[in-house]
């Protein structure tokens, strides 16, 4: 495939993605690949290239004589991260992100006191980084900049708990972490005390404190929430 169909390639699926998950194509709805081609302007190999990432996200089922017909929510891989991130820009973003944000709140804070048995000095260290950087950054409107060091952080947490469950979520709080900036749903500067938590669990890993580590970050998943009554009720 050419860099060209590539592109084309992920111009259409990122469209597909949005149109099924947004609710354009309801569950039981049948795809025409010719319809699609002819609508996107693209190749046939292009559309199939596209319906081949969406069966893989089990968005879409393909069946001989019947064409491609898109699967009810319950059937999609909904912890695929274009899955969320599609979802986060669709009109149902304020219910998606109470979903993915209690999801976090019952993972992260047991995920925290797992990691401040399990890390490593070189995670602890990492651990530590991150939280500043997120500190540095939290004032004057640098959210983009934050977010790189958020996203860090968690990635951290999950993957110091040594639970393989749990660190193959870390592309799922990164997608959630980035819909929510993407999309304006925080504040136009991080929470101060958010902020300072995030510090306080850094402290309480390194000092292999499992509880204290564990109770700070619920708080953190229970002001995220609250967060979202505000901007995303």
């Amino acid at each position: 495939m050419t860099s060209q169909d590539g592109g084309l390639h992920g111009r259409v699926l990122d469209h597909l993605g949005k149109a099924i998950t947004g609710g354009e194509y309801p569950p039981g709805s049948v795809l025409r690949g010719d319809a699609l081609a002819e609508r996107f302007e693209v190749s046939r190999s292009v559309i199939r290239e596209a319906i081949r990432v969406l069966e893989a996200m089990r968005l879409v089922s393909s069946r001989r004589r019947v064409g491609v017909t898109v699967r009810p929510i319950e059937e999609w891989n909904v912890y695929d991260p274009s899955v969320i991130a599609w979802r986060l820009a669709g009109a149902d973003r304020p219910r998606q992100l109470r979903s993915l944000t209690v999801l976090r709140s019952a993972v992260e804070p047991i995920a925290a006191g797992l990691a401040a048995r399990n890390c490593t000095p070189e995670e602890c260290a990492a651990l530590t980084e991150a939280a500043l950087g997120m500190v540095a950054t939290s004032h004057g409107r640098r959210l983009e900049a934050y977010l790189v060091h958020d996203v860090e952080f968690h990635r951290i947490v999950l993957t110091a708990s040594r639970n393989e469950m749990f660190a193959r979520l870390g592309d799922v709080v990164a997608a959630i972490l980035t819909g929510r900036t993407r999309h304006q749903v925080m504040f136009e500067d991080p929470d101060p005390a958010a902020v300072t938590l995030h510090v306080q669990v850094a402290e309480a890993v390194r000092a292999r404190d499992a509880a204290r580590a564990e109770a700070l970050t619920r708080e953190i998943t229970v002001g995220a929430l609250h967060e979202l009554d505000v901007l995303a009720p």
